[in-house]
Formats: C-alpha cells, sequence, structure tokens
C-alpha cells in the first residue's frame, strides 16, 4: 500500500519537532511496507475524521483506505484528535 496525505495532514507534521516527525514517518513507513498494515490500525467508530487509526507513541494518525491506498487525514496528538 502507499500513503497520501492530506494538507490538513502535512500541516499537523510540519508543527511537530524534527525528532517526532522522524519517528512518525519511520513508523508509518514500517506500516504500510508490510503485507497487511491494517492489522497495526484500530477500527473507529462513529468518528468523522476518519475510518482508522494508527498509534505512534502519543499521536494518533486518522486515515481512510481507498483501494490500495490510504489517505492520511490527521496526526494529532492523542489529548486533541478526539475531540469536536
Amino acid at each position: 500500500m502507499r500513503a497520501e496525505y492530506t494538507q490538513k495532514a502535512l500541516k499537523d507534521i510540519r508543527k511537530l519537532d524534527q525528532i517526532t516527525q522522524k519517528q512518525i514517518i519511520k513508523k508509518l513507513d514500517i506500516y504500510l511496507k508490510s503485507p497487511n498494515p491494517l492489522k497495526y490500525a484500530q477500527k473507529l467508530v462513529d468518528f468523522k475524521d476518519g475510518d482508522f487509526r494508527f498509534r505512534i507513541g502519543v499521536y494518533r494518525i486518522t486515515f481512510d483506505v481507498r483501494d490500495d491506498t490510504i489517505m492520511i487525514l490527521r496526526i494529532q496528538h492523542r489529548r486533541d484528535v478526539y475531540r469536536k
């Protein structure tokens, strides 16, 4: 699978420090290279900003799956991601 980032996701990751950015990108790369990246994801119930999420440390990456592409919607700290 491959990943595409929305403008919001790119903006979210640019706000983070360099070390955190590298950790998130490295872990996402590991997930995407696996035969089934969704085994690392959790299905979200009744959530407006995506169908799935990856947990990377204290950050949550919300995304949708379209064909063979993971569309990364947001990258946020866990305290902020589920607030409406």
